[in-house]
């Protein structure tokens, strides 16, 4: 039987349940998901990412609990040990991260539409690759800034699939902070803000104001575009094919 009544603790599940056509099932998020629901959806919010109220979500009743990523493993078994029924992803690679929209999709009973968002994604990520030029620009991706730290996880392998060389963190590592030497080192074309928790809301000069030997050309991206395993993932793919080209 289907869960009917979806709680999302993730907001790349709750994008990931934005595409699969499933928003009509969710009960609960958390305030990190507000931007990834319909203005229409109106679901409980249970508090952050890593402080949900477990009371609430118990009251809820729900038939399937999603979280993901290892920074919420002890509120996934929190919760499995209330007895409810939780879908975990902890993707660390993008292929894992497309991975996971299809074993979403089975787990809300749409495996069939799970199986096409993955295919859709790839073909999307095949076609940003065909547009890579021989040129391989140096790029510095931010995840935040107080300390400037490297962006890890699939964010490597966004950037390589987009036409740019990233040789600060390789694919599947945590992000991790970095040294202005580091930085300086690479002697990056482009540095690419999309600091956690803030949209598109980043000066540049949070990057230009720094004391580092640097001259990159500095975008601003929305930070769901890059930082969370859904299919805003692929956005930021193209998102930053666009601004490398």
């Amino acid at each position: 039987m289907p869960p009917r009544r979806i709680v999302s603790l993730a907001p790349a599940a709750t994008a990931t349940l934005r595409e699969l056509g499933v928003l009509d099932r969710l009960v609960g998020i958390t305030t990190h998901c507000r931007s990834e629901i319909d203005a229409d959806t109106d679901p409980t919010v249970l508090g952050g990412w890593l402080d949900p109220d477990l009371d609430e979500l118990n009251a809820l009743d729900p038939d399937l609990v999603c979280t993901g990523d290892a920074l919420q493993a002890e509120v996934r078994d929190a919760i499995r040990d209330r007895g409810m029924r939780v879908h975990h992803t902890d993707a660390r690679t993008l292929p894992e991260a497309v991975e996971t929209f299809a074993a979403l999709g089975h787990a809300v009973g749409h495996g069939d539409e799970g199986e096409r968002l993955a295919a859709r994604s790839r073909e999307r990520l095949d076609r940003v690759r065909d547009r890579a030029t021989d040129a391989r620009p140096t790029v510095y991706c931010e995840e935040w800034s107080d300390p400037p730290m490297a962006a890890g996880n699939w964010v490597p392998e966004v950037v390589e699939t987009a036409g740019g060389h990233y040789p600060f963190v390789d694919p599947g590592e945590r992000s991790h902070a970095v040294s202005r030497e580091e930085v300086e080192a690479a002697d990056p074309d482009h540095a690419v803000l999309h600091v956690c928790g803030h949209g598109a809301r980043v000066d540049p000069a949070t990057v230009t104001d720094r004391d580092w030997d640097v001259d990159p050309t500095v975008h601003v991206v929305d930070d769901a575009l890059l930082n969370q395993p859904s299919p805003n993932l692929i956005d930021g793919a193209e998102r930053l094919a666009d601004l490398l080209s």
